[in-house]
């Protein structure tokens, strides 16, 4: 038998409809449950289906609210009614229906995850109210508390990657301040490959890397971290430049498998006793210097991303003389690519460094920080990237 019934009329304060499934292959217990249900003065929907293959069907054709199970179907019966239902419906609230000399099956039944049980022939119709308004209202309950659960994890992990993304700076003796921030696209639970690291070497010089694995979520965000952790050892290990960029390509290519995935950044070494800083970009933009309120992008030689020609290599450097003070920004292209307010353009470059320069000097974190927020308001959500930004700056202001 099946039969689908509609109770209850809509009433102001009252509680909502209740979409219940009734698996029972007994008619006339499925004719008293359906009459019990009238008699609870609750809102439902009642849909009865007499085996569990029918009930399946069901389910998957439409959610329901509350489950009654007889466990004795005729092509399944006792818990493993119960298990197979669960299965079908793991968000859904059941009931299991036991017969009088079943004292057992209703303890064994919520032990297996059933919300409740009722005993056949001992069910009144404020019983049977109360007992589906709380078995739906602790599977809502349990299925929040699950979410929460999963989200607190996901916000772990991110954490966990967001912390491989952007280490703390290993400085000794440099009295170049350093400043960064890394913040993940709008989409919460994703993160992008951007990353960044700075380490002082034994040599007293100052290393840095700003870069950006294409593609987003957690495969990219994977990738960015080996490479980051892939660079600090190489640049402790002693090496540098073309023949840094070239290991670290080997290193991505072997951890990107078979995905398609490549990587843009900048190297810089900053030589304070030198007034230099040596640059090397692999697809990546020019950093942005800036000077006594002036921000200017310095010619830099241009390289092939990692990644996208295998074995070429051909990073070119650039030397570039510093300012007795000053700083330089290396950023990735969430900073450039988002919105220029309402006239539909990208920002870009020349728009960053016309903002950068209009901003009021202040501390370096507080001016970083209100970039970030001044492009985003700019912006207005339209366009979602990750940013790593790093800001080196130096001279005399700037000692601690």
């Amino acid at each position: 038998m099946t039969a689908t019934t509609t109770a209850g009329p809509p009433m102001a304060g009252e509680d909502p409809l209740f979409r219940i499934l009734l698996i029972e292959d007994d008619e006339g217990d499925a004719l008293l449950v359906e009459e019990l249900l009238h008699d609870t003065g609750l809102r439902f929907e009642l849909t009865t289906r007499t085996t569990l293959t029918q009930a399946r069907i069901e389910l998957a054709a439409r959610p329901v609210d509350c489950i009654l199970l007889d466990l004795h179907l005729p092509d399944v019966s006792g818990i493993d009614a119960l298990v197979s239902v669960r299965g079908s419906a793991p968000r859904t609230a059941v009931i299991v229906l036991t017969g009088m000399s079943e004292a057992q099956a209703g303890a064994d039944a919520m032990a297996a995850g059933a919300q409740d049980y009722l005993v056949k022939g001992k069910v009144e119709a404020d019983l049977l109210r109360r007992t589906v308004r709380y078995a739906v209202y602790r599977s809502h309950t349990e299925r929040a508390n699950a979410e929460a659960q999963a989200a607190e994890l996901r916000a772990e992990e991110n954490a966990r990657l967001e912390r491989g993304l952007l280490p703390q700076p290993m400085l000794d003796t440099s009295t170049v301040r350093v400043t960064t921030r890394y913040l993940p696209g709008a989409a919460m639970a994703l993160l992008g490959g951007d990353f960044l690291d700075v380490v002082e070497g034994d040599d007293g010089l100052l290393h840095a890397v700003v870069g950006d694995v294409s593609g987003h979520g957690p495969d990219a965000a994977a990738l960015g971290v080996c490479l980051r952790i892939a660079w600090r050892s190489l640049i402790l290990g002693g090496h540098r430049g073309d023949d840094l960029l070239h290991l670290m390509e080997r290193i991505l290519i072997a951890e990107r498998g078979r995905q398609p995935l490549f990587a843009t950044c900048t190297l810089l070494t900053l030589d304070q006793d030198a007034a230099t800083v040596t640059l090397y970009l692999a697809g990546h933009h020019e950093p942005l210097l800036t000077t006594a309120g002036r921000t200017e992008q310095p010619a830099v030689a241009h390289g092939i991303a990692l990644g996208i020609a295998p074995g070429l290599r051909g990073w070119p450097s650039t030397v570039i003389s510093l300012p007795p003070e000053g700083s330089l920004t290396v950023y990735t292209d969430g900073l450039t690519e988002g919105h220029n307010g309402s006239q539909g353009e990208r920002l870009g470059v020349d728009n960053l460094r016309t903002l950068m320069d209009r901003l009021p000097p202040t501390d370096p974190a507080a001016h970083l920080d209100l970039l970030i927020k001044e492009t985003h308001a700019l912006n207005a959500g339209r366009h979602s990237d990750d940013l790593a930004v790093l800001r080196l700056d130096w001279g005399a202001r700037h000692r601690s």
